[in-house]
């Protein structure tokens, strides 16, 4: 079926500012499949379901919208965790400015130079998992990543790794538009935890493809920040076999427009996958969470919780899906999305799912929407809290829901601390 005319002309503009990577090696075949998927269903627009809450247009243009650069720079927010700094500046890894990688006790390898090989086990990763995830709705944007990008980390942990992994996204130039993609493999009983920070370009998409073995465990606590103008699309493609642990956060503050995708397919029997987010927008902010977890085998468990706060015209969209197949039975599924409007500019856009077909199964969702407990508020008050730090304090303990899932509390410390600073600078008491 041909493309409508639109769809053709803003896939057409888009293509010809990019060259495909000139490589012939083993990522070759994905990149060519992901080319002709990307043919046949187009880019993004506002008449497909899953984009009927969120505009695309900026991150499907040709060109890219400048996005202003911070005159200071805030410390990465795991600056005080034990990790091994891997450093990106506007989606090209930056050596100089990084660690030993040889220090995580893992083997990390660069997407550029596994791209060469004729044989790695990287092609049995690279965009298999983001073709999986276009099943049964399309995610143009993750193809368009597969068959364009040229850098990214190439990660295989075959035991615990000896510190976390923390990849800082720099921005320098105003119109970068960045494209990274990276393979993550963990075996059986392999433990790696995979930390994100920065805003890494005026225009980025950014596939993460995640392969956990039997036994294994993930872990992934990403912040969004700093640059207000940038503009995010990035996807997490995640694929659990028996008895592993996938758990992922991720906190965004500022940028004028983020969408993350994340869909897991929990395979193998007691899986367990947590999946959560905190935002806190301001203003010109609009932030996407769209979520799909397939259940596949006996007795997993997933877990959605997510949590915006939102004020002065700021938007925040959920889009969440339980799929129970037949056959998988004792699934334990919760989701959960909130939001808290601290005034009556801003709004929050819900799409809560469940589709089961079996019937041992114990699923739930809900999604509520309001303003902050006019009650509690005055408790505060007339104890001689100021209203703006009256008002902080309860903001927080709205999110905290979606902090506890943070498995490090340490980590969970640093990201309850920033929160707490990106709050106390826009106070108004």
């Amino acid at each position: 079926m041909a493309l409508p005319q639109p769809k053709l002309d803003t896939l057409d503009a888009r293509l010809t500012v990019l060259d495909l990577p000139d490589d012939n090696g083993c990522l070759k075949p994905a990149r060519e499949d992901a080319l002709a998927r990307l043919h046949a269903s187009g880019l993004p627009g506002r008449r497909d379901e899953y984009w009927k809450y969120t505009r695309p247009e900026t991150l499907t243009s040709a060109e890219v919208i400048p996005a202003a650069l911070l005159s200071e720079r805030e410390t990465p927010v795991f600056d005080n965790v034990d990790r091994v700094r891997l450093v990106f500046v506007d989606g090209v890894f930056n050596a100089e400015a990084s660690d030993d990688p040889s220090l995580a006790g893992v083997t990390i390898e660069r997407l550029a130079d596994v791209a060469a090989h004729d044989i790695h086990w990287a092609k049995d990763i690279y965009g298999v998992l983001e073709t999986r995830g276009q099943t049964p709705v399309s995610r143009p944007l993750a193809a368009l990543n597969t068959a364009f990008a040229t850098d990214g980390l190439v990660i295989h942990a075959t035991g615990k790794a000896a510190k976390p992994i923390a990849l800082e996204y720099l921005h320098q130039s105003e119109t970068s538009d960045a494209h990274l993609h990276h393979v993550i493999k963990v075996e059986t009983g392999a433990v790696v935890t995979i930390l994100e920070d920065g805003p890494a370009a005026a225009r980025f998409n950014k596939v993460m493809e995640v392969e956990v073995a039997d036994g294994g465990t993930f872990h992934h606590v990403r912040a969004q920040g700093r640059d207000h103008q940038r503009r995010a699309a990035t996807h997490i493609f995640a694929r659990l076999g028996e008895e592993s642990v996938f758990k992922s956060f991720t906190v965004t503050m500022n940028g004028v427009l983020t969408r993350n995708d994340c869909v897991l397919e929990l395979t193998g029997d007691n899986a367990v996958a947590h999946i959560a987010g905190a935002c806190v927008g301001d203003g010109d902010f609009h932030h996407d969470d769209t979520v799909f977890i397939t259940h596949d085998a006996l007795a997993c468990e997933s877990r959605q919780v997510f949590k915006k706060v939102l004020r002065n015209g700021a938007t925040g969209v959920f889009q969440g899906k339980i799929l129970v197949k037949a056959g998988a039975q004792k699934t334990d599924g919760y989701q959960i999305s909130q939001s808290l409007l601290l005034d009556d500019d801003s709004q929050f856009l819900a799409k809560p799912e469940l589709e089961i077909y079996a019937d041992d199964v114990v699923c739930s969702h809900g999604s509520t929407s309001g303003a902050i407990d006019e009650e509690g508020l005055f408790y505060l008050r007339s104890r001689g809290v100021p209203v703006g730090e009256a008002t902080d304090l309860m903001t927080l303990a709205f999110l905290a829901e979606a902090i506890q899932e943070i498995e490090d509390a340490s980590l969970a410390e640093n990201i309850l601390a920033r929160l707490e600073g990106w709050m106390a600078r826009r106070r108004k008491d």
